[in-house]
């Protein structure tokens, strides 16, 4: 296990296609809920994602955008359109509005295919896919992330653009569940386009997986995170000395590898005080390391600011449905949704 698999397993699409968008101009399409992340990409034609705080970003034909909740974004034919926001959401309809068509299926037959007297050719075609993103383990990914992230064409994803582009022409069995899955390739191959970009800033840890002794350090920290490591362990099993291994792991991590190893721990255990409701914090304690509950409580309330108890009771009151298991169908987004 790596990191940056760890950090993105709590990142799933989970019917969050709301179906591509065949758009004419003018068009400004205001995506209003706020998800975590929400992946853009056009396979025909193009547009401007335009965040709440941040400068308009061109996203051409086969480029992908990812945007950073909770700040909204709009999707627009050109920076100043003249058209009239459309609030795309949770219960959005499917209206026509200042020549714009929205389709919530994913097949243009009949009237939508024959409008305009090209078959479609010409228009722009958005495919948008909003990600929940729960939980102390995935909250780690998106404070690496800015408010929105642009990869151009021509990059690893095209593969996963001809896969969504041949899957939305077609009505068929099983098809947002593949769907769904296209969406997790298509946003693993963008953040990882993104974090080797030339000249990019990538997370410490990121950039530390290349390393061959801290990179192996931290998948094994990753593998068992509740396996007694010390330092000397660590350094006998990547083949260094435990000084070299010390030193190289804060130079690239920039915290020791104990101090990793205990942040970890505390946001797994984050997840678990709260997505196993019926789990004591003895319990929670020894699945992330610690034989002590109270060793684990002090540690917990060092990390995080609270102890373990007052954490599940403020996450538990915080959500409009009680604990979560972390199993929950998202809302789609969008038109049609």
């Amino acid at each position: 296990m790596d990191a940056f698999s760890d950090l993105i397993r709590g990142v799933r699409a989970h019917g969050s296609l709301f179906g591509s968008s065949t758009l004419s101009p003018p068009w400004a399409l205001h995506f209003v809920d706020g998800a975590p992340l929400t992946l853009c990409t056009v396979l025909t034609g193009g547009g401007w994602i335009v965040p709440e705080h941040s400068p308009p970003e061109p996203l051409r034909a086969r480029e992908t955008i990812v945007v950073r909740g909770p700040a909204t974004f709009t999707f627009v034919d050109e920076v100043g359109t003249r058209a009239e926001p459309l609030a795309c959401g949770e219960h959005c309809a499917t209206p026509e509005q200042g020549g714009t068509r929205h389709r919530r299926g994913w097949t243009d037959h009949g009237e939508d295919a024959r409008e305009g007297g090209d078959g479609g050719r010409g228009a722009t075609t958005l495919i948008v896919g909003a990600y929940p993103v729960r939980g102390e383990i995935s909250r780690r990914l998106l404070d690496a992330l800015p408010a929105a992230l642009r990869v151009g064409a021509g990059g690893t994803a095209d593969a996963v653009l001809d896969h969504l582009a041949a899957e939305t022409a077609v009505d068929t069995p099983g098809q947002q569940v593949v769907l769904d899955r296209l969406l997790d390739w298509m946003l693993v191959c963008t953040l990882r386009e993104w974090f080797d970009r030339p000249g990019g800033e990538p997370p410490a840890w990121w950039a530390a997986q290349r390393d061959p002794v801290v990179g192996d350090a931290l998948r094994l920290l990753h593998a068992d995170p509740a396996a007694p490591w010390t330092v000397a362990g660590l350094a006998e099993r990547t083949g260094v000395s435990r000084s070299t291994l010390a030193k190289r792991f804060a130079d690239l991590v920039g915290e020791p590898p104990l101090t990793y190893l205990t942040h970890w721990r505390m946001a797994l255990a984050a997840d678990l005080l709260v997505e196993q409701e019926a789990a004591t914090v003895a319990d929670v304690a020894r699945s992330v390391g610690y034989a002590d509950p109270f060793g684990f409580s002090a540690a917990f309330k060092r990390t995080r600011g609270v102890n373990p108890s007052g954490f599940r009771r403020a996450a538990t009151a915080a959500s409009p449905s009680g604990p979560r298991t972390g199993r929950e169908r998202t809302a789609p987004v969008g038109p049609g949704a």
